[in-house]
């Protein structure tokens, strides 16, 4: 009983930090295509 909770916590928190690194690495993608694309000076 607890090796299975103990399981699915720790995928639950693996997953935690996977969503964390992907949102973190999306974050900064966006920020450098904003400081790298010229300005739209219409």
């Amino acid at each position: 009983m607890w090796k299975k909770l103990l399981i699915v916590a720790g995928v639950g928190v693996a997953v935690a930090l996977v969503a964390k690194k992907l949102r973190a690495a999306n974050d900064e993608r966006a920020l450098w295509h904003e400081a790298t694309t010229a300005p739209d000076l219409r």
